[in-house]
């Protein structure tokens, strides 16, 4: 069973509505209530007085369909606000240098619906996607390695074989035995 209330013409930006209205959707009933109730958001209050009249309306419509239903039951299925009309409510604020700033007063709709069905799964409930969570929470707890794990390793130049005064001799003369064939090109053009 279904029930929905919806609040209109509140006063308040729809955008700031929202932010409370973000974190009961979805919640049981108490545990909706108990947010509003201690949420430190202007809109709050009003929010809190529409989800109590989804909540009458549940009842109410439960008696006339002769069901029974516990309130503990219900749940936010959804909640969502409008952005309501502005004409009216639109002020000037003074300005320095005589000049004058215009404001638009804001009011919006809210509606929430309440359900007593069970509470769809999760999308992605299987095995793999509860495994990933895992997979992240243990990459977060490990180090990280490389360059950001600690200071750089000194190189050790690689150690040359050690060679024979006879080839350390052949490893001087190339680049003498090159200029003078050099030379040579040269002299010859």
């Amino acid at each position: 069973m279904e029930a929905t209330a919806s609040a209109r013409y509140l006063r308040g930006s729809a955008q700031k509505a929202r932010l409370v209205v973000d974190l009961i959707r979805g919640k049981d009933v108490n545990q909706a209530l108990a947010i509003l109730r201690f949420t430190k958001k202007r809109a709050a209050s009003s929010i809190e007085k529409c989800m109590r009249s989804a909540i009458a309306n549940a009842n109410e419509a439960a008696e006339k369909a002769n069901i029974s239903i516990d309130p503990d039951d219900l749940w936010v299925r959804t909640a969502f606000v409008d952005r309501g009309p502005t004409k009216n409510r639109r002020r000037v604020r003074p300005a320095p240098q005589g000049r004058a700033y215009r404001e638009q007063r804001h009011f919006c709709h809210v509606t929430i619906s309440l359900s007593n069905d069970a509470k769809p799964a999760a999308k992605g409930s299987t095995p793999e996607a509860e495994a990933k969570p895992a997979k992240l929470a243990e990459s977060k707890r490990r180090k990280r390695g490389g360059a950001v794990a600690a200071p750089r390793a000194k190189r050790a130049t690689p150690k040359a074989p050690e060679t024979t005064e006879a080839q350390e001799t052949t490893a001087a003369e190339k680049p003498a035995a090159k200029k003078a064939s050099k030379k040579k090109a040269k002299t010859e053009e």
